[in-house]
């Protein structure tokens, strides 16, 4: 349809250019012909009219956002249906949106708290009216001439989707997937936690000028992430500010806070704890607010906040880092399916984790199996003289020299303080140019340094091994956490090496040392490769 279909439907109104496009339709200037008053003009898909069932659920919502009177939603004037066309004729905003400040002049943390608040409070008011906004984003926050941030596009989605995120099969998604909450990707049942979930990624973004989830893919990548992983913990904001838009972008909607106005009382009172109480007027940015939440805007949480290092948000504007490369699908009943049909849980890397588990038990093996015992040797108190014979006594660990000792007394050979120390088991010793043999401690190995280094040693590796595992099982870190994991299972299999070879009196060598070593980094990589990709 050309646009003298609209310029027919609305005589009262002189249609302009085009001033917006979007999936879910064309929006044109326009100024009411008797009023003078401009206005936005927002042209549905065909898709719409086309569908019969479709166009009376919007004509419906068109009701309820006709009814829909806040300070913080772009208001409507009218709504047409006819002759092919559906319109919705809305307040014109021309102040700009919350994307273009963001990427070109940038936002300060307290701007974006205010913007966010802002965006709750209208968010709120269409909750209670029984309607869900499904497509909350940056584009979609519009600012007056005098600084007021409104919310449109109001139902659109809800109306167009029945409130399940939508692709092409060639992989363009109808909506904003970077912004999307799980179970609205999934088709699942929706309440207002999914605008809530939309409104917290947005003021993560805001706050750090990135997504909460790692980038790459195309957009059903990026939904797939969002229904199968968790978010990335916000750095550099402090509690409680933190904690409040983390809770907001859970995956599970019943983590989330249950309604937009609870969002909003808890936000406002970290901004106050942050930025002090009288923040709101100081920032600059108009917001109408309940009484519970303007009262929490100028007292600080009272929620007790653990003291930790970390960096304050500055009064420095924040950039957007990101740009949205991904376009739009376009309406058409032909081509798009639900997305739930076309993500898919990810694949579990069983192979991986067969690979850490075979490495694993053979690293635990290999020093219960390996070189000789103490009944080859000779085993006495080391902290007093070694009773051999000869003129000088060498001491060494795998091929490490402990202790090279040529003076002896009547009684044999006194070792240095710090070998009686370190030895525990056996060690090897050679005298002269006589063959070596094993040495033997018969103190407990728990008073050596082998022994207790080594279950330290252990104890150090299992639990930052653990911890690095956790971490990229819920994507709080990346490749670092794998490389890093190299090493720390190096050390796993030097610690089991070392401590079954001390506990079983085995004499410790180099060469199972390193086998111990290498199945040990082996296995860590292997679990973390796997953790990083289930």
């Amino acid at each position: 349809m050309t646009l003298s279909s609209v310029v027919a439907a609305l005589p009262q109104y002189a249609v302009g250019e085009q001033i917006g496009e979007g999936g879910m339709g064309v929006v044109y200037g326009g100024v009411h012909r008797q009023l003078g008053r401009p206005v936005a003009i927002k042209r549905l898909p065909h898709a719409v009219a086309e569908d019969p069932r479709m166009s009376e659920r919007f004509e419906h919502e068109a009701r309820l956002l006709a009814r829909l009177d806040h300070p913080h939603i772009v208001p409507v004037y009218d709504y047409v249906r006819q002759q092919g066309e559906h319109l919705l004729v809305m307040e014109r905003l021309d102040g700009g949106t919350v994307w273009s400040r963001f990427a070109e002049d940038g936002l300060t943390a307290q701007q974006s708290c205010a913007i966010t608040l802002a965006a709750l409070s209208g968010l709120h008011a269409a909750h209670e009216a029984g309607v869900l906004h499904l497509d909350v984003k940056p584009k979609n926050l519009l600012f007056t001439s005098t600084g007021v941030v409104k919310v449109a596009d109001f139902g659109i989605s809800q109306v167009v989707s029945e409130g399940a995120t939508l692709v092409t099969h060639a992989g363009a998604v109808l909506g904003t997937p970077a912004y999307i909450a799980p179970e609205q990707a999934m088709g699942n049942a929706l309440t207002p936690a999914a605008d809530v979930y939309a409104t917290g990624t947005m003021l993560y973004e805001l706050l750090c000028g990135d997504l909460p989830f790692e980038r790459g893919g195309g957009p059903i990548a990026m939904i797939q992430k969002r229904v199968y992983q968790d978010p990335r913990p916000l750095q550099n904001v402090p509690e409680p500010l933190a904690g409040v838009v983390m809770r907001s972008i859970a995956r599970d909607p019943a983590a989330r806070y249950r309604n937009a106005e609870t969002f909003a009382i808890d936000l406002a009172g970290a901004a106050a704890h942050q930025f002090g109480p009288d923040w709101l007027m100081r920032v600059g940015t108009p917001v109408h607010l309940a009484p519970q939440v303007s009262a929490s805007s100028t007292n600080p949480s009272l929620r007790p906040v653990r003291e930790r290092d970390t960096v304050s948000l500055s009064q420095q504007p924040i950039r957007a880092t990101l740009v949205d490369p991904i376009p739009a699908a376009r309406l058409s009943g032909s081509t798009l399916v639900p997305a739930a049909s076309v993500i898919k849980p990810p694949s579990s890397p069983w192979l991986l984790w067969l690979v850490a588990a075979v490495a694993l038990l053979t690293m635990v093996v290999v020093p219960f199996v390996s070189s000789g015992t103490q009944d080859k040797g000779i085993t006495q108190d080391l902290a007093g003289p070694v009773r051999v014979d000869g003129t000088r006594l060498v001491v060494t660990l795998a091929g490490i020299p402990l202790a090279d000792v040529t003076e002896r007394v009547p009684e044999g050979f006194v070792l240095p303080g710090a070998t009686r120390w370190i030895v525990g088991g056996v060690v090897t010793a050679k005298v002269d140019d006589q063959p070596s043999f094993p040495l033997g401690s018969d103190r407990t190995p728990w008073l050596s340094i082998m022994g207790t280094g080594s279950a330290l040693l252990l104890l150090f590796t299992l639990a930052y091994l653990e911890s690095n595992l956790r971490a990229l099982r819920k994507r709080q870190t990346g490749v670092a956490a794998v490389i890093a994991s190299v090493p720390l299972g190096f050390g796993l299999g030097l610690a089991v090496w070392l401590l079954v070879s001390v506990l079983l009196k085995h004499e410790p060598t180099l060469p199972i040392a390193l086998t111990c070593g290498v199945l040990g980094a082996a296995a860590a990589l292997s679990a973390s490769l796997a953790a990083k990709r289930a």
